[in-house]
């Protein structure tokens, strides 16, 4: 079961615990030291530093609090009577109704989660589903596949690149697309980067941008075709932007979120917002498409980060190699127990959260905010996952070429 925000029934002393681990406490503990500094000049700054450092959790804990009684509130309100159709009465527990991120209605779900005949054995890292409802995955050696959509004629895998863009044989970590599905990004080892068209299958290779030959652990990719920002990720903690317009392709210099630590994950909401976490467990949101980043962790986490998935800003999802996937509301950051195996992979849509770890098993997430594991396990590792916007497909893979998909 996963782990709640409860601090009206945790308390305040467990929530302070949380709370002193989080950036907000940071500057909170910033601003008493500087307002207490300014004592020596008057003491009435001594008001101001214990009011830095008091305000902020207090006002934190009781909105939260207040949260607990509106949700608890909907719960006892959701067990109505119905009438029936012979005019008695029957009590029904009505759906609870939350926020929206996963909190609201359970959305439906196609299918079960199954086997699929992948042509490969090689290890698979990364998986993306488009909007166009065709899936990409990457991994060893430069071996791009790419799956069908389920509305055409033809439902088998093929193999999209053999050996990655340059034909260099370098494996690949990444795999994006842009939100129409019309075009694919895919990253990986040497520098090794490369545009595929979906219509066609044409591949572009754009191996080591901006002369870099780095080895790119993750790449993300926001807006549509022919307008898209793409964004790389590194081992020495860097994030390079890309911008591809209507052919043309130019590179920024490469920023460092961060403090160098290895960047794990990356992700864009939109051709604007998103996040990329390290691990050394920082968090860090863009605003403007990558060109600067803001710490909004650290997490918290007793676990390294291995991913992240988001929709948009005050909205992220990062999940840990001990079993655990931290939540971020905007503000403060919430653990959920998972399991105990590593979390390898996270997706998210609109209603729905998905997670893939190391024994090859899947978790979904349910509107009451508690993890319930798929009854399909993979024969190996998974270690990515992805859901188009509908949630009519969605699919994870992993080691010696292990797809497992769910429509």
């Amino acid at each position: 079961m996963a782990t709640h925000d409860a601090p009206s029934v945790e308390g305040f002393v467990p929530f302070f615990r949380h709370y002193a681990q989080t950036w907000v406490h940071a500057v909170a503990a910033a601003g008493m030291t500087a307002f207490g500094t300014l004592t020596i000049v008057h003491r009435g700054f001594a008001v101001l530093a214990l009011a830095a450092y008091v305000v902020p959790p207090i006002v934190l804990y009781l909105r939260r609090t207040s949260t607990d009684r509106a949700e608890s509130d909907v719960t006892a309100d959701s067990a109505e009577t119905a009438v029936t159709g012979d005019g008695s009465t029957d009590t029904e527990t009505a759906p609870l109704e939350r926020p929206a991120d996963e909190t609201s209605l359970e959305p439906e779900r196609a299918g079960t989660w199954t086997l699929v005949d992948a042509p490969t054995e090689a290890t698979l890292r990364d998986v993306c589903v488009t909007a166009a409802d065709a899936v990409y995955a990457v991994g060893e050696d430069g071996l791009a596949l790419a799956g069908a959509a389920l509305d055409g004629t033809d439902h088998e895998w093929s193999i999209a690149l053999e050996d990655g863009p340059a034909a260099a044989g370098e494996d690949l970590h990444g795999v994006d697309a842009t939100v129409d599905g019309e075009a694919v990004w895919v990253a990986g080892d040497s520098g090794a980067v490369g545009r595929l068209e979906a219509a066609t299958g044409r591949h572009t290779d754009y191996t080591a941008p901006a002369g870099i030959t780095d080895n790119w652990l993750g790449v993300a990719v926001g807006g549509s075709n022919s307008d898209e920002t793409v964004l790389l990720i590194n081992g020495s903690g860097a994030v390079l932007r890309g911008r591809y317009r209507d052919g043309d392709l130019s590179w920024d210099d490469p920023v460092t979120p961060g403090s160098g630590s290895s960047l794990s994950g990356v992700a864009l909401a939109d051709a604007s917002v998103g996040y990329c976490c390290d691990t050394n467990d920082g968090v860090f949101e863009t605003t403007d498409g990558g060109h600067s980043f803001s710490r909004v962790g650290p997490v918290g986490a007793s676990g390294t980060l291995e991913n992240l998935a988001t929709l948009g800003r005050g909205d992220c999802f990062v999940s840990t190699d001990d079993g655990v996937v931290h939540r971020y509301d905007g503000l403060m950051w919430t653990p959920e127990r998972v399991g105990d195996e590593a979390i390898c992979g996270l997706t998210r849509r609109e209603g729905e959260t998905i997670a893939c770890d190391s024994v090859g098993a899947i978790h979904e997430r349910t509107p009451m905010a508690e993890w319930e594991r798929a009854d399909t396990v993979a024969p190996e590792p998974l270690l990515a996952v992805s859901v188009d916007a509908t949630g009519d497909r969605a699919v994870a893979v992993g080691e010696n070429g292990t797809v497992i998909e769910r429509r």
